[in-house]
């Protein structure tokens, strides 16, 4: 009944625990929570100056996903993401239309937010505001100071990189490598080019703070940390984001929890999302190749666009294009396609489901264990719709495969359970053609098919009659 690869892959199931590819170590870990099965998990959210593009989408569809299943597997996760409502391209768009940065701010969160409904991200416990963190931000930037990693010049505060020799752990790069790769120095009064902010003193009609240096904004960098060090302490167990942020982002952020704390890691476990590419470079705002997700959610449904993210490793760059969702789109339609069709099972012939249920279980299982192997995890639901395609089956069949495929969904967030809404148009279209059949009048029967086909819709005369389907 089974593929070879599912028997092949049951029988170590058991022996497994969840395996995470940890950016620091560069090797799959086994996830051991600091805290027993508790995680805390942040993922870097969205700068909000403008409409989040599709790239975005794939990382925050893909750790969804993620934590869907941790928590299937019976970890609490406390799932966190910032907004990154203070920051020099929120300003720039500000300046360029005229309007007050924090208004622009506020408009492209609530558009960031109403994307994250639509695309099902149900996931995240709280997303949190930097503009709402700059007390613990300033009380980092003083710890620093204290400890020797801060200085100020004319325009801010600095973190010095040469007094935290970890500085590359992250990226595996040496800090001499960083040094040679730094950009040239705006500003001469810094100790290295490499040097990044901490505090930028207020410059004419910018929002700012006020603080021991003046009255200015947070860097980057720390608004992240001083948002997990309030909510989760000095030390948490999962980090993750896309992979154009390990350095110098995450890297930075490293550098200055563990210098003000004292306390290594930092992070347990650091978990990087590959690009969504258009014809093999990385989508994105600054070259302009960008598709925002309210305009690909204008052509394409919300459960196909995170069928399309959870059909590949999210370690796995994507090469976008319409012909590669319109794909997945129509393997997912096989999969609702199968669901419908369960439905409606009367069979008399008892099947063993269950245990084809609880051995395909086991795989999908086994994948997602193995660093969130989604595509594999899929590939089973596959292989259990061909092995039942096979048999006849009961009511009874069909109520239990119906159970474990919400279950499978309750991870992917991707199926439709509910029976297809039929306009009365179609309705009264497949009622004349079936009445047509009937008398053996196929002329018209022909007719009235080519007229749904027409409207995007069409028959599947099954054993238990006609049932009308979607054109996918």
């Amino acid at each position: 009944m089974l593929s070879k690869n599912i028997k092949t892959l049951n029988k170590h199931h058991n022996d497994m625990s969840i395996k995470v590819f940890n950016t620091l170590t560069r090797k799959k870990e086994l996830l051991k929570p600091l805290n027993g099965n508790n995680i805390n998990l942040f993922v870097c959210g969205p700068t909000v100056y403008d409409f989040s593009h599709i790239g975005h989408a794939k990382t925050y569809v893909q750790f969804d996903v993620i934590v869907r299943y941790l928590r299937y597997k019976g970890f609490e996760v406390f799932y966190l993401q910032n907004i990154t409502d203070i920051d020099d391209k929120i300003i720039k768009r500000g300046n360029e239309q005229g309007k007050n940065p924090m208004t622009i701010a506020r408009k492209f969160e609530k558009e960031y937010l109403s994307d994250m409904k639509e695309l099902g991200i149900t996931s995240i416990d709280k997303y949190a505001r930097a503009t709402d963190y700059i007390k613990p931000i300033i009380k980092q930037i003083k710890t620093l100071f204290d400890k020797g990693f801060a200085y100020e010049t004319s325009d801010g505060v600095y973190f010095e990189i040469d007094k935290f020799k970890d500085y590359g752990k992250l990226c595996h790069q040496p800090l001499d490598k960083i040094k040679e790769g730094a950009r040239v120095s705006v500003n001469k009064e810094k100790k290295n080019p490499s040097d990044f902010s901490l505090w930028k003193k207020a410059k004419i009609n910018e929002p700012s703070w006020d603080s021991p240096w003046g009255k200015g904004r947070p860097g980057w960098h720390i608004e992240d940390t001083a948002i997990t060090e309030t909510e989760f302490g000095p030390q948490y167990d999962l980090h993750g984001g896309g992979s154009d942020l390990i350095f110098p982002h995450h890297e930075s952020e490293i550098a200055q929890m563990e210098a003000s704390s004292g306390k290594k890691p930092f992070v347990k476990y650091w978990m990087h999302t590959a690009f969504l590419n258009i014809k093999k470079e990385k989508m994105s705002k600054s070259v302009g190749n960008f598709t925002t997700i309210r305009e690909a959610l204008r052509k394409w449904d919300e459960k196909t666009y995170r069928f399309y993210y959870a059909s590949t490793h999210y370690r796995t760059p994507l090469d976008y294009s319409n012909e590669a969702v319109n794909k997945v789109k129509q393997g997912l339609e096989r999969i609702n396609e199968f669901i419908r069709k369960v439905k409606i099972a009367n069979g008399k012939k008892k099947n063993e489901i269950e245990k084809l249920i609880g051995e395909t279980l086991d795989v999908f299982e086994k994948h997602m264990d193995n660093d969130f192997d989604m595509p594999q995890a899929i590939a089973s639901v596959y292989d259990f719709i061909r092995a039942v395609n096979k048999l006849e089956l009961s009511k009874q069949n069909g109520k239990a495969i119906i159970g474990f495929f919400e279950k499978i969904d309750s991870v992917l967030g991707v199926m439709t359970f509910e029976d297809l809404e039929v306009p009365s148009e179609i309705q009264i279209l497949a009622e004349k053609r079936q009445k047509a059949r009937e008398k053996k009048d196929w002329a018209t029967a022909d007719k009235m098919r080519d007229k749904l086909k027409t409207k995007g819709y069409y028959i599947d005369d099954t054993s238990k009659g006609p049932v009308v389907k979607k054109i996918s």
